[in-house]
């Protein structure tokens, strides 16, 4: 019924079948994730693009584009920081990990998943207020013809934050799982 690493001696079934549905559930939030933020940075080539023939060949660019630029790019790096996690895209120093044997490596790798986890909910933990107060005021970025609404940008930091703790979390349990049972430690789990 699982596959093969979510077999593990110590470890209830249960416990085993539960860490195996969110790993799939977050692993396919993920690429979902991934996918509107391919759509959006694609759709973000058109728009500089028009700006750049407006302002060159017609004095005119497009109005607004610098503020729906800058926030796209913030949303777009949140919806990407899950997927980058659980697919091990995270840049990682190994110069210390190499030389050591196994149960060291996964625990280091333990606790620098929780660490990861303690950046993202600190981030996500930080950004309630805001997202509350940008949604409730109706707060805008820009001036003059085309005023963006910041909501959707707090929004995309809030639950990405909370996505990408979540990955950490459960890359932790990984971790400490291969180092119970002596394995290597391997920090991708969706490709």
């Amino acid at each position: 019924m699982y596959p093969e690493p979510y077999k593990a001696p110590g470890i209830s079934r249960p416990a085993l079948m539960v860490n195996w549905m969110a790993e799939k559930l977050l692993g396919w939030i993920a690429r979902s994730l991934l996918m509107l933020a391919s759509l959006l940075a694609f759709a973000l080539c058109f728009l500089v693009v028009a700006d750049v023939i407006g302002r060159a060949g017609f004095n005119h660019p497009v109005q607004g584009t610098p503020e729906i630029v800058s926030s796209s790019i913030v949303v777009i790096c949140y919806l990407m920081a899950t997927y980058a996690i659980l697919s091990g895209g995270m840049m990682e120093v190994t110069l210390v990990t190499d030389i050591l044997p196994p149960v060291p490596r996964a625990l280091l790798g333990a606790i620098a998943c929780l660490l990861g986890a303690l950046l993202f909910g600190l981030i996500g933990w930080g950004s309630v207020e805001r997202f509350v107060t940008d949604w409730t005021s109706g707060a805008y970025e820009g001036e003059g013809a085309l005023r963006v609404p910041t909501w959707p940008v707090r929004l995309s930091v809030l639950v990405g934050s909370v996505l990408a703790t979540c990955a950490y979390i459960l890359l932790a349990l990984r971790a400490v799982r291969a180092a119970v049972r002596g394995e290597p430690f391997s920090s991708g789990i969706t490709h």
